[in-house]
């Protein structure tokens, strides 16, 4: 990614309140906002997850079974290159 392109996303993101910049002479350091993440996240899973009627037994459910999926493939995979 460019400079320039990280650049101005980063500077967006501070307008937004995400990430919090610090200037070093020519440098800008940014570092994220941590609190301001979990707000907006909290607020979008409340807004969408009530819309959708979704509740976060099923989303949970949901990322458990892909998780099993994953170490199932996982295991399968290492017992094929055990084999060969």
């Amino acid at each position: 990614m460019p400079n320039a392109t990280l650049s101005f996303h980063l500077k967006e993101l501070s307008h937004a309140g995400l990430v919090v910049s610090r200037q070093s002479d020519r440098f800008v350091y940014y570092s994220p906002a941590i609190e301001a993440m979990n707000d907006l996240i909290g607020h979008l899973t409340d807004h969408f997850c009530s819309q959708s009627g979704a509740n976060y037994d099923a989303v949970s459910a949901s990322c458990e079974s892909s998780k099993i999926k994953k170490t199932k493939a996982t295991s399968r995979l290492n017992q094929r290159k055990a084999i060969a």
